[in-house]
């Protein structure tokens, strides 16, 4: 069965752009998991311009789902993860003045680096993800890597969703295929919504979890956060 992670990043940068606290950005968390999601996923990045470190410290050992760290493994990425203990990180190649991740690991290029980045989660018993593009070379780079999961980074499928789902996925069932056959676990995310969430999860059943943020904060705005999480749930509870 597919999960569902909401990232909160953006609920931090409507917070960020006025100062203070409001919204709190714990609090939503929380709710998040209150009405239904499995899991809350942060992404920090250095200038903090969304989820600062301190959140992450405030959050994680108040989730009582499944806590899911992405980021680049810069050092201080590495050592916040290594300090909180979340039960997932997701590493992502993001360029420091990336507005979102635009791209996934070239696990052939990287692998000494990878390899070692996720000895080092291991050894503290958090689950890793490599986020990837949907490339089954890529795919099996990362399980040499060692890593337990991979992410796909579904970008292309949403935006070529609208022209044609066949041809949009085809190159995602190669990948998602290719994790099968590693053993990899699969995660997915970046641009999925209310439209093209629903085809992705019939057509890659095996998907273990949906990383979706932006989509979800925006939906927000018009149905309210409660409402358009049950909304996301009854798109990947199709089986």
């Amino acid at each position: 069965m597919t999960r569902l992670s909401v990232n909160i990043n953006k609920i931090a940068t409507v917070r960020n752009a006025r100062g203070g606290n409001m919204p709190d950005v714990t609090k939503a968390a929380l709710d998040c998991e209150r009405f239904g999601a499995e899991g809350i996923t942060v992404h920090p990045r250095p200038d903090e311009r969304h989820i600062r470190y301190s959140d992450v410290r405030e959050i994680c050992p108040l989730v009582k789902t499944e806590f899911n760290i992405e980021g680049n493994p810069i050092p201080s990425f590495i050592d916040l993860v290594l300090e909180v203990v979340p039960t997932q990180v997701t590493l992502v190649p993001d360029a420091l003045d990336a507005i979102t991740s635009n791209a996934g690991w070239d696990t052939l290029a990287n692998r000494e680096f990878l390899t070692d980045v996720t000895r080092r989660f291991h050894e503290k018993g958090i689950r890793v993800s490599i986020f990837v593009d949907p490339d089954p070379k890529m795919v099996e780079g990362a399980a040499a890597c060692g890593a337990d999961r991979v992410e796909l980074y579904t970008e292309s499928y949403a935006r070529n969703y609208p022209k044609g789902k066949e041809e949009a996925i085809a190159p995602f069932v190669a990948a998602a295929e290719a994790a099968r056959r590693c053993g990899l676990g699969l995660n997915a995310g970046h641009d999925l919504n209310l439209e093209n969430l629903e085809y992705y999860i019939r057509t890659i059943p095996w998907t273990d979890e949906v990383s979706i943020g932006h989509a979800i904060i925006c939906d927000a705005l018009y149905m309210g956060l409660e409402k358009t999480i049950q909304e996301y749930l009854k798109k990947i509870r199709i089986f």
